[in-house]
């Protein structure tokens, strides 16, 4: 009806108010307005009844056909109705599916108990079957017939599937006669094993190799040494059956073949019974015939190569796959042996011999070959064990170099007890093994003989690699490398207790740290232009030197901070000093500074024969300056000191230094190069201003140095005016006296007084 569509379509209100605006909200629409739109839409509405009337007038017949169709459509489906409604009151009133049903049921309940019945007699069947067989092959094992038992244990393991067992869905007999074909192999084995071991013995008495060919164990008699082998590879034992045999003709046969070459003799012989051979014996004789030594090979190849024939002859019967059995057995064995008793120990000593060496390549591979021609060694499996040893004995050659250079380089360090001769010192001791001198800086230096010989070593090998090819030449370089650093593993844990306390051989340890330590950095400048430019450029040594130059600083801090430390504990037994005019205190300070005294010249005598002077000057004045700066520090620190105090106070420190005098001679005298002890020890400078002059053994001995300590012994004498003024001059302050240092001894040894409030004002005001 597309007429009427486009009639539904051109109704539009708009038209309809064509002079209106719609779009305006704002604007209403007037009642003239509405009425013209109610008469304009009733036009339109009776317009379109006229359309429809006429549209429908105009297609009367198809509308009545439309409606004929669906009336016969009606009428169809009542009769379907019907007829349905029928078939289901016919099947509620005689249910004969279910009575068919029922019968399909039963049907299929009947074939599947015939076929479970059927599976379960063939199931049965099968098993009474495999159970005879089992004890069939019993029944063969024990009347001798190997061969048969043999291949029924073979086809029973296929029907079994031994080696595939499931989870789960399997018949509990299976597991039952897996265990009885299991018990049945186990059995076999045994049987066919005691029988090879029968077959093969070794007479120790007689040094004789038996192999009998007809054998009897137990009841079983006449059993052909074929049959048994034959059984065993049916069912593959030949590996297990042939284990022991190849064991104790390795033992007994071979092995003498190898470290007996030169004596030893083989020969072999068999035993007849109505012409058939019954035995075969290899009788081994030591030969009393003297042969040259044995530097080839020649004596150890042919002779083991006479006892592989044999084998494969005699044993084997030159079944290939019997002889592979036994060489898989034996031959890794033999290659091993022939390789640490011969090939190893061939290797030439000298780089400058290894053309020598040829020959034995050449009987080696020759050998090999034999073994290979006999089927005796596989070629698959061969891999040239012996030809690849021999080929490659620069290698080893390199590798023996090697181990040797680091075993007797810890050989070395082990041994050394790190202690000198009684009464060396380096003074006097300048052809000493033990006084060497230092590369770059041309002092004296005393080590200890690890150090010495290490480097000796060393050299030695470095000279080596400057000769030797590429391959000789990168292992050497390595183990003067590993046996430098060597060193450093061994000597520190070795001395571990000796480090903890105060030593020559910490001290000796520390002049070895810098003797290597210069040595190692010229071992490149000194070797790398000789060196195979194979390695010139990878030859390092450079990293290796600073780890020493650290580890000699390292263990003198140490040794320095272990006397500190014991110095440190005897004065603190002194108790800072105090009251040393009652007779109780003044003896246990006095005590304290003969302890200090004693421990100083302990470790005088330990360091100055060992440590270079510069060395043993710096440290014993680093100290001194500690026990010195206590020493002030401690009297410093005192307040409202009487006038017996001072003058006790006087004393120990006298006292100290006459005791010491031995040992600051030796400080003067050590090093005259280096600075002097006044700026060493600038502790000593407060020593002139704490004492009284009067002393003249204190200036005109030849220990009179400006420091701190001689100003302290001047100071305790001093009037207090008189101190002022050494204040101001500036005297007291070029001896590392600070101004609160002198204000606070002034407050302790003088009362308080306008004097005193005058000097103490005039030493704030000073500017320095």
């Amino acid at each position: 009806m597309p007429e009427i569509d486009a009639l539904f379509e051109s109704i539009n209100v708009r038209d309809l108010l064509a002079g209106h605006d719609l779009n305006d909200p704002t604007t209403p629409l007037s009642a003239p307005d509405l009425r013209l739109l109610i008469n304009r839409l009733q036009s339109h509405s009776l317009r379109i009844k006229s359309k429809v009337q006429s549209y429908l007038v105009a297609h009367h017949s198809e509308f009545s056909d439309l409606f004929s169709t669906c009336q016969d459509a009606v009428s169809r489906t009542r009769l379907i109705s019907d007829d349905v409604s029928d078939v289901v009151e016919l099947v509620s009133d005689r249910p004969v599916d279910v009575e068919i049903r029922k019968v399909v049921d039963e049907i299929t309940e009947k074939t599947k108990e015939v076929r479970l019945k059927r599976e379960s007699l063939e199931l049965v069947s099968a098993i009474v079957g495999i159970c005879e067989a089992v004890e069939e092959t019993k029944v063969a094992l024990r009347g001798g017939r190997f061969r048969f038992a043999a291949e029924r244990v073979r086809e029973l393991k296929g029907v079994l599937r031994v080696g595939e067992e499931e989870e789960g869905g399997e018949p509990v007999a299976y597991a039952l006669l897996r265990k009885e074909w299991s018990d049945c192999f186990d059995e076999i084995q045994e049987v066919l094993a005691r029988f090879m071991e029968s077959a093969v013995r070794f007479e120790l008495e007689s040094c004789k190799l038996r192999i009998s060919y007809q054998l009897s164990v137990g009841e079983t008699t006449g059993i052909a040494l074929t049959t048994v082998l034959e059984a065993m590879e049916v069912i593959g034992m030949l590996d297990y059956g042939l284990a022991k045999a190849a064991d104790s003709i390795f033992k007994h046969v071979i092995t003498p073949a190898v470290t007996h070459a030169s004596t030893f003799n083989a020969v072999e012989d068999s035993c007849k019974t109505s012409g058939d051979i019954t035995e075969a014996t290899l009788q081994l004789d030591q030969s009393s015939d003297h042969k040259t030594e044995d530097v080839d090979g020649e004596a150890i190849y042919s002779g083991i190569l006479k006892v592989v024939k044999f084998i494969c002859s005699s044993l084997c019967f030159g079944n290939v796959t019997w002889i592979h059995s036994f060489g898989r057995l034996t031959w890794p064995r033999i290659s091993e042996l022939i390789i640490s008793k011969f090939l190893s120990k061939v290797v030439p000593e000298d780089a400058s011999k290894l053309a020598d060496f040829q020959k034995v390549i050449e009987r080696t591979s020759q050998f090999e070959t034999a073994l290979k021609e006999l089927n005796f060694v596989s070629p698959s499996d061969a891999e040239g064990r012996l030809s690849k040893y021999a080929e490659n004995v620069e290698v080893h050659f390199a590798s023996r170099k090697k181990i040797e250079i680091l075993a007797k380089a810890r050989s070395l360090m082990l041994q050394c007890n790190f202690t000198i001769p009684k009464g060396l010192a380096m003074r006097n001791a300048n052809s000493s093994k033990h006084i060497v001198r230092l590369l770059f800086s041309s002092e004296v230096c005393m080590v200890s003989e690890a150090a010495s010989q290490l480097m000796h070593l060393v050299h030695k090998t470095l000279e080596d690699v400057c000769v030797s090819s590429a391959r000789v030449a990168t292992e050497c370089y390595h183990a003067a490398r590993d046996s430098i650093l060597l060193y450093e593993a061994v000597v520190p844990v070795k001395l571990e207790k000796q480090l903890n306390g105060i030593n020559q051989a910490a001290a000796l340890l520390h002049n070895d740290c810098l003797y290597l330590f210069e040595e190692i950095l010229g071992l490149a400048f000194e070797y790398r232009a000789s060196f195979p430019s194979s390695i010139k450029e990878h030859a390092v040594f450079a990293d290796v030197a600073p780890r020493f130059k650290l580890m000699a600083e390292e263990v003198l801090q140490r040794q320095i901070q272990l006397v500190v430390s014991s110095l440190q504990e005897a004065i603190d037994s002194a108790d800072g000093f105090q009251d040393t005019h009652q007779m109780k205190q003044f003896e246990s300070a006095k005590f304290s500074i003969e302890q200090v005294v004693f421990s100083l010249e302990k470790v005088h005598m330990i360091w100055e024969p060992v440590l270079r002077p510069k060395t043993y000057k710096q440290s014993m004045c680093l100290v001194l300056e500690s026990v010195f700066r206590r020493i002030t520090r401690d009297i410093l620190l005192l307040d409202d000191m009487a006038a017996d105090e001072t003058f006790q106070l006087q004393r120990l420190i006298h006292l100290m230094f006459e005791n010491l005098s031995s040992l600051l001679g030796s400080l003067k005298s050590a090093d005259e190069t280096s600075r002097p002890l006044d700026d060493l020890i600038p502790s000593l400078r407060k020593s002139r201003k704490l004492a009284g002059m009067s002393l003249l053994t204190l200036f005109t001995s030849p220990l009179n140095f400006n420091t701190k300590l001689w100003y302290m012994l001047k100071l305790l004498d001093m009037p207090l005016k008189s101190i002022t003024s050494a204040w101001e001059s500036g005297e007291l302050l070029s001896c590392n006296f600070t101004r609160t240092e002198v204000q606070d001894f002034i407050k302790a040894i003088f009362a308080d007084s306008p004097l005193r409030k005058e000097c103490l004002w005039r030493i704030e005001d000073v500017v320095n």
